[in-house]
């Protein structure tokens, strides 16, 4: 191909686009179309044509014969003249502009201007087989987008809506697919679209997996319970007390004279430090409560054989205290046993509380709780739900304050302390609950108070180091009674066995170890379940449209008011047309429901 010199009115080729020669000193100027001009070097355009062109419009569509030119030259190399000429049958500004463009798009020729290779036969076919592949991928996904928003797809869509799923589940932070439809990107739009295109049922529950905890419960060999001495405590009553449907008993209490005995399943038996059941707790940190289901920190046969109650006789750890006039625990004792247990509701204890031995326990209990309320604990009745689903059966059933309740929390309370005590008394490492005073303890009377004052307790900690935990209003306190269903609990039973056994106990290290793995995983055992709960609440709600029920105000400000809903025990925001007191009772109804964004709106009714 000839070399061309830049002329004034020559074809020039700049980067990808053509440009107009119109003047030519130490650099040259060039016209780019649409009234833009540049001043380039002469390096920076290749002259395509010498022209003359006088505008750049005149670089029209032609109609030539590209494949005859393709096939008389294969196996070759031409440059833009030949080419041009041989397509087109002239060589002009326009047909060198063609003709570089069907260069520049690479099928059937490449290179550059002055060396243009002829592709072969089987590079075409290929490069046209993927230009119609390329084609109907972006037809299926256009067709596939419609689906979406007409909200019928077909099976084959569930493979891309996995994208979907994984922003739906916390496992990533972008979707094409949402980006595509305008929608934001975010967890609950595509939790949102899922359900509305029959990815998800509606009653899908996400957040268990959106907080990365696992959905099945472990699978994994139970060794056999050691054997080791034990105290036969079978001839005292012990009552494990539990909520109606309760699957996992760990706790019982029975009275010996004025000795108080609290019992619980010695999982430590069977679960050593460090072993694979062990390890496997650690990694979930606590049972997963949600309404459809349980996902247990163990595997299900460990509650089957250890539990309270389940067998004719139990493996317990068992703590004996008592409780002087005071409130203060003392003489505690603490032994591995066996006992026989006799599983009861709080709903049948509540009825026999002026029994013996009822009225008794209750009697220390109250001692003990009196002395923690003087000590500053505070004292919060906020209402209380329990949410179950089965068979898809949503039941929603508000927790009545009931003093056997009440009865067995303290005693769980007062074994905690007395843990804490004996582990400090024999230098035994293990995990204390701790928890900051508010920054202005109070007292607080009615339901108003209590939301407020709910704001301003501090989060309890789990630490090596012994300290106050002031909702209690203890100066000490290890959470034990809840080996089965609380990891942190166990390892506090490992190190009792350990000690009652002479063997040698965790290191304060150690327990700061797992102190760290568990704790971030509690917080996010606690918001799954928060969330489930929530979840299936508005499904309840979303599925009774005219639910109407009872609604306290808690907090004012101007006209909207913050109200607790006892029967669902939920918290909603509503506007008012003036302010109206705390603790005013209002009949409210649903007005409108959104699952995905967790939140329900309520209105005034008469």
């Amino acid at each position: 191909m000839p070399v061309y010199r830049a002329v004034p009115g020559s074809l020039a080729l700049y980067k990808i686009r053509p440009a107009r020669v119109i003047q030519v000193s130490d650099k040259i100027d060039i016209d780019l179309g649409a009234g833009k001009d540049k001043r380039v070097r002469d390096k920076d355009i290749v002259i395509l044509h010498p022209g003359p062109l006088n505008r750049l419009d005149d670089l029209v569509e032609l109609e030539g014969d590209l494949t005859e030119a393709w096939e008389l030259l294969s196996g070759e190399t031409t440059h833009l003249e030949e080419l041009a000429s041989l397509i087109f049958g002239d060589f002009t500004p326009a047909s060198a502009w063609a003709t570089w463009a069907y260069v520049a798009e690479g099928l059937y020729f490449e290179g550059t201007p002055d060396l243009i290779q002829v592709r072969s036969a089987e590079q075409v076919e290929a490069d046209l087989q993927a230009s119609r592949a390329k084609a109907d991928a972006e037809q299926a996904w256009e067709d596939f987008l419609k689906r979406l928003e007409q909200r019928a797809i077909e099976a084959d869509d569930r493979e891309r809506l996995i994208e979907v799923e994984q922003l739906a589940l916390g496992r990533s932070e972008s979707s094409r697919i949402l980006q595509r439809l305008g929608h934001q990107e975010t967890p609950v739009n595509a939790h949102r679209m899922l359900t509305q295109v029959g990815y998800w049922s509606p009653e899908y529950n996400p957040y268990p997996l959106r907080q990365q905890l696992p959905w099945q419960d472990p699978e994994l060999d139970l060794p056999t319970p050691a054997e080791s001495d034990r105290v036969d405590l079978t001839d005292l009553v012990a009552y494990a007390i539990d909520d109606e449907g309760s699957e996992d008993p760990d706790d019982a209490i029975s009275l010996d004279g004025d000795r108080l005995w609290v019992h619980v399943a010695d999982v430590a038996a069977l679960v050593l430090p460090d072993s694979p059941l062990d390890q496997e707790a650690r990694a979930r940190a606590a049972n997963l409560y949600l309404p459809e289901k349980i996902v247990h920190m163990l595997p299900p046969e460990v509650t089957r054989q250890l539990a309270l109650g389940l067998q004719p006789v139990s493996l317990a750890l068992s703590i004996g205290l008592k409780v002087d006039e005071a409130g203060k625990i003392t003489d505690v004792e603490i032994c591995k046993s066996r006992i026989s247990v006799t599983r009861l509701t709080y709903d049948q204890v509540n009825e026999r509380m002026q029994e013996v031995p009822f009225s008794e326990i209750k009697a220390i209990t109250e001692r003990f709780r009196l002395r923690r309320q003087a000590d500053g604990a505070a004292c919060i009745d906020l209402p209380e739900a329990s949410v179950r689903v089965r068979d898809g059966v949503i039941a929603i059933r508000p927790l009545v304050r009931l003093e056997s309740r009440d009865m067995v929390t303290e005693a769980m309370v007062m074994a905690g302390e007395a843990i804490a005590g004996y582990a400090l008394q024999h230098g035994i490492p293990v995990p204390f609950a701790t928890q900051p005073s508010p920054d202005k303890p109070e007292t607080p009377e009615g339901m108003a108070a209590m939301y407020a004052y709910r704001r301003k307790m501090k989060p309890s900690q789990s630490r090596t180091q012994e300290g106050p935990h002031a909702g209690l209003g203890l100066n000490y306190y290890s959470r034990t009674t809840s080996p089965l269903r609380r990891y942190l609990d166990l390892v506090v039973h490992q190190q009792l066995q350990a000690h009652l056994a002479g063997e040698t106990l965790l290191s304060y290290e150690q327990i700061s170890e797992r102190i760290s793995v568990t704790e971030p995983l509690n917080g996010a055992v606690r918001r799954a379940e928060r969330f489930s709960n929530m979840h299936w609440k508005l499904l309840f709600l979303k599925q009774n449209p005219d639910w109407q029920g009872e609604g306290i105000v808690v907090e004012m400000s101007d006209s909207k008011a913050t109200l607790l809903i006892p029967a669902l025990a939920m918290e909603t925001r509503i506007r008012l047309r003036k302010p109206v007191p705390l603790e005013s009772r209002l009949q409210i109804g649903v007005r409108e429901v959104d699952v995905e964004d967790q939140v329900a709106w309520f209105r005034l009714i008469g």
